[in-house]
């Protein structure tokens, strides 16, 4: 059985450490941990991670946040992946700052990149594994604040909850989605 774990974000330095770019920062830490490397291929920078004998294949769009879905629908169909069996993992403005929430599948709760993931597969039935950044935002700045780098409180707890997004990835690939869920929801 393969898994295909999608990391959102935004390609370019000057989006590298911002809360949209959650979902490279969390690949970039468990490549960078494993000693893999992101090649670039076809809508993606990808790698192979073998955990417990399962292979998960890592991917981060070059198709930029909002037009995602060209790069997970063709990654599901080339690896193979079932749909249930990929992870995208997101910035939600609507969970606070560090708080994991697993789903199973669902809206895209505004978030233009799983809207598109979405649309471009025919369906919203797909887990995603979504990270709180709170909303301290002025009404109509999200798209400023998503685009923002961490904030000096923010910063120094990454690196810990960046961990525990790892755990989550390793424990979905071994223990199931529900396992996962009951497990990390809320942590």
């Amino acid at each position: 059985m393969k898994f295909l774990i999608v990391g959102l974000g935004n390609i370019g330095e000057k989006y590298k450490k911002t809360r949209h770019n959650i979902g490279f920062q969390v690949l970039d830490a468990l490549a960078g941990a494993s000693n893999l490397v992101f090649e670039h291929q076809r809508h993606a920078f990808r790698t192979l991670y073998k955990y417990k004998g399962k292979q998960i294949v890592l991917i981060k769009p070059t198709t930029l946040m909002n037009l995602s879905g060209k790069a997970v629908r063709y990654w599901l169909n080339e690896e193979k992946v079932l749909p249930e069996n990929c992870l995208v993992i997101v910035d939600d403005i609507a969970l606070p700052f560090g708080t994991i929430r697993i789903k199973k599948q669902g809206s895209d709760g505004g978030h233009n990149g799983l809207l598109d993931i979405a649309i471009k597969l025919g369906h919203n039935k797909f887990p995603r594994l979504r990270f709180g950044v709170d909303d301290n935002f002025s009404r109509g700045r999200q798209a400023d604040y998503v685009l923002q780098e961490w904030g000096k409180d923010e910063a120094p707890a990454l690196p810990e909850r960046i961990d525990k997004m790892i755990e989550a990835i390793q424990s979905f690939s071994t223990i199931g989605l529900e396992r996962t869920m009951n497990y990390f929801n809320g942590k």
